[in-house]
């Protein structure tokens, strides 16, 4: 970098709100990118968004620590923001009771799923037991996925690396794979789905399909965030007798 440059950055990299700036305008630059491409799922806006701002750190030298000063203040915005995905899912009350049944068996399949692949393909590729046990809870959302990982032996850093690659992932395809392949209209099953498999990232991508679809996603993402701590261990215990 120009030494007049890092002058510059060393003494705005004081304040703590050039974290939240930077995280901002680079989610900004991310949208425009997003909206010019016609929504493109592939130009998702959390995965160019990660690129722009990794890509500043490492320019500038500066450390994931001095940048979450400012940037914790977003991060404290997703507790309001994942209470508020109630309000949309409220409205879907009365479709919510005639369905109960068909959410709790696609809850629990989706589930033992997400940590029974992630487990057995990490295993016959050769990965390290820290390794599976990071990749077990994927499909929770960071915080919940990050104090499993802990409790069950693996590596947080690790598991929130991959709990984002996931859920970029399933925004990415989830629409296609629902749709084209599988031939799924329902918005309900849909969000269902992608709430299940990708958590946070997942749901925002299912609002911007329809709010029926947000409103399930969320409430699979709250409902998995719920069972899969309870499931994990006594899964994982059965499936050491055969990795």
């Amino acid at each position: 970098m120009n030494p007049g440059l890092n002058d510059i950055w060393t003494y705005l990299s004081a304040s703590p709100l050039l974290g939240l700036t930077i995280t901002l305008l680079a989610y900004q630059f991310a949208c425009l990118i997003y909206t010019r491409s016609r929504f493109n799922p592939i130009a998702n806006p959390v995965a160019i968004s990660i690129i722009i701002l990794v890509t500043i750190l490492i320019i500038t030298g500066t450390s994931y620590a001095t940048y979450f000063e400012g940037a914790k203040f977003v991060h404290f915005l997703l507790g309001p923001a994942t209470v508020a995905l109630a309000v949309p899912l409220y409205l879907q009350w009365e479709k919510l009771k005639k369905i109960a049944l068909p959410l709790l068996v696609g809850l629990i399949a989706g589930a033992l799923t997400a940590i029974i692949s992630a487990t057995s393909i990490a295993w016959a590729l050769g990965a390290s037991k820290t390794t599976i046990l990071s990749l077990a809870p994927k499909s929770l959302t960071t915080p919940i996925a990050m104090g499993v990982s802990e409790k069950i032996g693996g590596f947080p850093a690790l598991t929130a690396v991959l709990v984002i690659v996931t859920g970029i992932i399933g925004a990415i395809i989830a629409r296609p794979v629902l749709v084209r392949l599988l031939g799924i209209e329902a918005q309900w099953i849909g969000g269902f789905a992608i709430g299940t498999a990708s958590h946070g990232i997942g749901t925002a991508r299912a609002f911007q399909i329809s709010e029926e679809m947000g409103a399930f996603s969320g409430l699979a993402m709250g409902l998995n965030g719920l069972l899969t701590p309870v499931i994990m261990p006594i899964l994982l215990g059965i499936l050491a007798r055969f990795l």
